[in-house]
């Protein structure tokens, strides 16, 4: 009996010892980031911050693989984002989370981190990045010293205006001679005016003047380029696809993850500007699974950048997608003129009749209509 109880314990510690080693090896590597947001920030917006949206957004795609996530900016402590909308699920999601929000309301200071504690870097954008990002040397020294660690550097939006100065141990820049990408000038130019003038630089072109093969999709489109360990996206509506390749980056495959219905929307225009569906499944697109809205102001701001017919009958089937959604006789009359330029008379007079049956003191439709 005696052996039979000590057969029956060596048995059971080597069956332990077994199911660590397995657990140990099915385990994945364990990956550290930091995450760098701008500390520019002021309340009630006397100055610009970072953008919540790409936070959560890049926070819950790195969350969701189990990445270890450090949150920094150049001084440390409580920053301040631009304004946002609290009430988008993702942001909900990072706002409820009480352990997200204490690293938030506690970042570390650049200065006082060591590139040997991350296998990679994300740069939060929002237009306070032009402003702090570029002048913090300690940032600087980080990003160069992860990169040349064989670590992996993502930034999104105004977020590659850190890397702009810099350098290598060679002294060449970060983004000479690689495909980089950020917000463009024209996308500045359309959604950046109320700090456009304070700018010491524009991000394109200063990229550019740094060696940067700059790449982009149309205004506001996701678009990521990759260069090596060197990861760059255009806007916010590029941080989950900047996020992913992040992962893939450090030697991890993204899982599938519910896209979420801005970026489901903004992707649903690049199908459309591709060629890739028709008016009329746009038309089509269910309210449930994108916002309407937001494709009638693609369409608006869409129309003011287009130079020839097809780009304009992409604008104009845009704004009808959310004409009735949005409700307003000012897109309604861009909609009038737009069909005017397409040369449809009767679609523009049937038009401006609908703006003047729910709004007679429209004056600018009483206008347009009588030169028909």
């Amino acid at each position: 009996m005696k052996q039979l109880k000590i057969y029956i314990l060596i048995v059971a510690t080597l069956l332990c010892a077994l199911a660590t080693q397995t657990a140990m090896a099915a385990a994945p590597d364990s990956k550290r980031i930091i995450m760098v947001l701008s500390g520019y920030g002021q309340p009630e917006q006397q100055a610009p911050g970072y953008e919540f949206d790409e936070f959560a957004k890049a926070y819950l795609v790195f969350q969701a693989h189990g990445i270890s996530v450090d949150i920094a900016s150049p001084q440390g402590g409580t920053v301040e984002a631009d304004k946002y909308d609290a009430a988008k699920p993702y942001n909900q999601q990072v706002l409820n989370d009480a352990a997200i929000m204490a690293k938030l309301h506690n970042t570390h200071s650049t200065a006082q981190l060591k590139a040997s504690d991350y296998n990679g870097i994300f740069i939060v954008g929002g237009k306070g990045a032009m402003f702090d990002l570029p002048k913090d040397a300690a940032l600087q020294q980080l990003i160069a010293a992860i990169y040349q660690q064989q670590g992996s550097v993502a930034a999104v939006c105004h977020g590659p205006a850190a890397l702009v100065n810099v350098t290598l141990a060679d002294g060449s820049y970060l983004v000479a001679n690689k495909a980089v990408n950020g917000f463009t000038n024209e996308e500045e130019r359309l959604f950046g005016k109320k700090w456009l003038a304070k700018f010491d630089f524009m991000l394109q072109d200063k990229l550019t003047e740094r060696g940067g093969r700059f790449e982009h999709s149309p205004m506001m489109l996701s678009h990521v380029a990759v260069d090596n360990r060197l990861i760059t996206g255009q806007n916010p509506a590029s941080t989950v696809a900047t996020a992913n390749a992040l992962l893939q980056s450090l030697g991890i495959t993204p899982q599938p993850m519910a896209p979420h219905k801005d970026d489901a929307t903004l992707a649903l225009v690049a199908e459309l500007l591709n060629g890739n569906i028709t008016a009329a499944q746009l038309l089509a697109a269910d309210a449930a699974q994108y916002q309407l809205e937001l494709l009638g102001m693609y369409g608006y701001y869409y129309v003011n950048t287009a130079k020839a017919t097809q780009a304009w009958q992409h604008a104009l089937t845009l704004m009808q997608a959310g004409q009735s959604a949005i409700n307003n006789p000012s897109l309604d009359m861009t909609i009038a003129q737009t069909q005017l330029k397409l040369g449809d008379i009767a679609a523009a007079r049937a038009t401006l009749q609908q703006i003047l049956a729910a709004k007679p003191d429209f004056a600018a439709a009483t206008a347009l209509l009588a030169t028909l």
